[in-house]
């Protein structure tokens, strides 16, 4: 969410912001919507202000026997109590619509994200290890796959389109990455929870879904909605709070099921466990200062790399350009991970920073150190909004296609990294099933 006292303050660089987003100028039609609602708001004080000094008027009118004074008042007093609802109500419309127009608007890109239409503008920031070069033609995870237990057509048959069965050594290879993942990401500092896959407009709000991308998600019967990362959830276990700047940052990681109906990816992906309705993933979510926050996100991005390393998968970093950029985001990286079946580098995490754009739709803030407590808001005691990042530590479906696309034999059996070992009891490789 913007703040409208900074499109105020400075339409020009508000404009710009949304130039790079290849969005048209709308700070002056924001500034005008506000100004509607300042003066309404004014409009309704001064009526409030009135209606009290003339009821008051009108005793001391009776009190000196001025019947036409009192009768005088007593009519303003009604046409007041009879305009200022309405004036309200409008008062509350236009402070409504100027939040839905905020609301509706993209987060504005940090100076060094490139310009850029699509994911072919993205920017190569760095590219670790050499992309897998096998003895032998290197075949597709889903060929690899069912032999080991990618099981895409009784997926199909219990839920359609985008669902796959895992069982047998496939399983337990899903199961083993997810447990590694969450284990590293431990030891680097993220406290580890077990959040709700269900939740309620206001945190899928909070995060920049809502209403934008509501067709992007699931939505159950009585209202709640299916969560389509970890990312909503733990970024709004701060909502509504103020914090102490001691307790900053706050890293929490998780690994839940997610969902997403995946509209605005029809005919991508189609094959294979790629792009899936439902899939595991293991989120990071750090909560922190405006100051801390870019050391943050070249950590979380130093700690999804890290893991990508330990597994010995090829990578790049990329920073995404302006048109291939997340709503909420102000800046991403991308880690794309080597598939030599496919030949090519494929998405496996997105570490982003939001700055306060999030915190804004939350209303989460903190107290900078050595302020008093109490009176929140005020000049002497301000608070700020924290920064929110969030990233994927890894996606676990898509890292275990790349382990089996890089670490295929020729004889269909996959051998295990090193760092997974521990979590398949000592196994070296996945046989296919006879």
């Amino acid at each position: 969410m913007h703040d409208i006292r900074a499109i105020r303050e400075n339409p020009a660089a508000f404009d710009a912001g949304l130039a790079k987003r290849g969005l048209e100028p709308q700070a002056a039609e924001l500034v005008a919507l506000d100004e509607k609602r300042r003066a309404l708001i004014t409009e309704v004080q001064a009526g409030l202000a009135r209606r009290n000094e003339a009821s008051k008027a009108i005793g001391a009118a009776k009190a000196a026997k001025d019947e036409a004074t009192a009768a005088s008042l007593m009519a303003e007093v009604a046409g007041l109590k009879e305009r200022l609802p309405a004036l309200e109500a409008e008062e509350k419309e236009a402070g409504e619509a100027l939040e839905a127009r905020l609301a509706s608007l993209p987060n504005l890109p940090y100076d060094d994200v490139p310009q850029g239409a699509d994911e072919d503008d993205n920017a190569l920031m760095a590219t670790v290890g050499t992309p897998t070069v096998l003895a032998f033609p290197a075949r597709e995870h889903d060929a690899i796959g069912p032999a080991l237990g990618l099981d895409f057509e009784t997926g199909a048959m219990l839920s359609g389109a985008r669902f796959t069965l895992v069982r047998g050594a496939a399983a337990k290879l899903h199961r083993a990455l997810g447990q590694f993942m969450l284990d590293t990401l431990e030891a680097q500092g993220y406290e580890q929870t077990v959040p709700p896959l269900l939740v309620r407009d206001e945190a899928v709000f909070g995060t920049g879904q809502l209403p934008k991308f509501a067709e992007d998600l699931f939505r159950t019967t009585d209202g709640r909605w299916l969560i389509p990362t970890a990312e909503v959830s733990l970024t709004n276990i701060v909502r509504e709070q103020i914090l102490a700047e001691e307790e900053l940052p706050l890293r929490f990681t998780a690994l839940t099921a997610c969902f997403r109906s995946e509209a605005g990816a029809a005919g991508r992906d189609t094959r294979g466990f790629i792009r899936q309705h439902q899939f595991e993933k293991v989120e990071m979510v750090s909560i922190t200062t405006p100051e801390q926050s870019e050391a943050e996100h070249e950590r979380m991005t130093g700690c999804a790399e890290g893991l990508l390393t330990a597994l010995g998968l090829p990578f790049r970093r990329m920073k995404l350009c302006t048109g291939d950029m997340g709503f909420t985001a102000a800046r991403t990286y991308d880690l794309e991970v080597w598939l030599p079946g496919q030949g090519r580098y494929r998405e496996i995490s997105s570490c982003s920073t939001c700055g306060d754009f999030q915190a804004r739709r939350m209303n989460a803030r903190y107290r900078p150190a050595g302020e008093p407590a109490g009176g929140a808001g005020s000049a002497k005691n301000p608070t700020r909004f924290v920064h929110t990042l969030n990233g994927s530590g890894l996606a676990v479906g898509r890292t275990l296609v790349a382990v089996l696309e890089n670490y295929q034999q020729e004889d269909g059996s996959v051998a295990i990294p090193e760092a997974l070992k521990p979590y398949l009891k000592g196994l070296n490789r996945l046989e296919p099933a006879n």
